[in-house]
């Protein structure tokens, strides 16, 4: 007779996996995802479609809009990977997420002349996005 005691995980383990896929981190994963796929198409838009912004010159604060593409692109495609790694329980992922995403809400501020709505849309994703990776999860106590 074989017991299946050795395939049940402890509660030590049961433990870490809730908390390591809690719904704040699952959230922010999904929301990592959604932004970088948002900064993503600024970058292609920016790189072929000078046209598509609202302001009459093609300088935003420092950069002209082919910079600004580039820029959007891989802010973009880092934010996608940061946010596969969020949902698969990477320490390392949640730390660059939250630095991303602020660089992403700062970068957005000088994008406002650019695409307003969609800039400040994507700065108050920025923010929830921080606050998902930084939430304590259920259930523990900050200290």
């Amino acid at each position: 007779m074989t017991s299946n005691m050795a395939h049940e995980p402890g509660p030590a383990t049961s433990a870490h996996r809730r908390a390591r896929t809690s719904g704040w981190l699952t959230f922010a994963g999904t929301l990592a995802l959604v932004i970088g796929a948002f900064n993503f198409i600024d970058g292609l838009v920016a790189l072929f479609n000078d046209d598509y912004y609202l302001v009459g010159s093609n300088e935003i604060l420092v950069f002209d809009f082919t910079a600004w593409g580039w820029i959007w692109l891989i802010v973009g495609l880092v934010q996608l990977a940061v946010g596969a790694g969020i949902l698969a329980g990477q320490t390392w992922a949640r730390a660059t997420g939250v630095v991303l995403a602020a660089l992403a809400a700062i970068g957005h501020l000088a994008f406002l002349q650019a695409f307003p709505v969609w800039s400040v849309l994507t700065i108050a994703m920025c923010v929830l996005l921080i606050y998902a990776l930084t939430a304590p999860p259920a259930g523990t106590t900050a200290r």
